[in-house]
């Protein structure tokens, strides 16, 4: 440009090479660019202990990365928002704004049909998603319930890391095999459909950036029984129901009450996030960064 200004903006929706900052600088230099990058979240960061080995510095270089080369970064919600605020308190840091991911329409798909009602949960199993305590809490059931009187637990996402205790559980508890079913990653048409018979989604999470299963399942009407976090509570609003993930007898009772009866709704209409305004708040921040 002729004032020296930058004539491109690049916008990064991804981590990949975050943590190579002199990769980074040079491929602004190259071209000429300012960077505007989506943050997901900073788990690793805030909650190491549910990282990969070396997970945590590995994030710990992405953001600070964003820090130094960034124009502007856009968190996927508020808590992701104001856990960077937090993380780079007293630094020079990059603006940050906040657009919420949009929510693709589910494919249209019957409801799954089961020979009894089931509760859904979807993720990679890992520590934080917290799938212990809905181990724990079938287990329970099935000591004191007749095997015709227990709701099925489908698990649906592809096994993660630091897992033993809730392999052990699923490979050689033998009250919860009749009735948890571990189904790996499963195609949208598949998941939709799970999605639409269940009696509700279950998210007993310690920590998410966003909680995009909540969404979806919101989106085609599905209840949400949830962890009280704030990730959650942003998404999901009065449409879902929330309770400690550390309440276990809590959990227990509001899967019993919603098993008992007919498949209930949620608790308020409830409108998903578009695509559309994501992507004018992502290109509002990098147009800021341009003469």
């Amino acid at each position: 440009a002729p004032d020296g200004g930058k004539t491109a903006a690049l916008i990064l929706a991804s981590p990949a090479n975050l943590h190579r900052p002199r990769r980074i600088a040079h491929m602004k230099n190259r071209l000429n660019a300012t960077l505007t990058a989506l943050v997901h979240d900073l788990i690793p960061v805030t909650h190491p202990e549910y990282a990969r080995p070396g997970g945590a510095e590995k994030h710990a270089r992405r953001i600070e990365t964003l820090r130094r080369e960034a124009f502007a970064v856009i968190a996927n919600s508020t808590a992701t928002a104001e856990g960077l605020a937090r993380h780079w308190s007293g630094w020079p840091a990059p603006a940050i704004a906040i657009a919420p991911l949009g929510i693709d329409a589910l494919p249209c798909a019957e409801s799954a049909r089961r020979d009894r009602p089931y509760f859904l949960m979807v993720g990679t199993i890992e520590p934080r998603k917290n799938h212990l305590l809905l181990l724990h809490v079938w287990r329970k059931m099935a000591e004191e319930r007749r095997d015709a009187e227990i709701p099925e637990l489908l698990l649906v996402g592809r096994r993660g890391w630091e897992n033993e205790q809730v392999v052990d559980l699923l490979e050689r508890a033998p009250g919860i095999q009749p009735h948890v079913r571990e189904l790996g990653a499963l195609p949208e048409r598949e998941l939709a459909a799970l999605y639409r018979g269940a009696h509700a989604l279950l998210m007993p999470s310690f920590s998410e950036g966003f909680g995009l299963p909540v969404a979806e399942a919101l989106s085609v009407g599905t209840p949400v029984l949830a962890s009280d976090i704030p990730a959650h509570r942003e998404v999901a609003g009065v449409a879902a129901r929330y309770l400690s993930p550390l309440d276990g007898e809590g959990w227990m009772a509001a899967i019993r009450d919603m098993a008992s009866g007919p498949r209930g709704k949620p608790a308020a209409d409830w409108q998903a996030p578009g695509w559309d305004r994501h992507l004018d708040i992502v290109l509002a921040a990098a147009e800021k960064s341009l003469p």
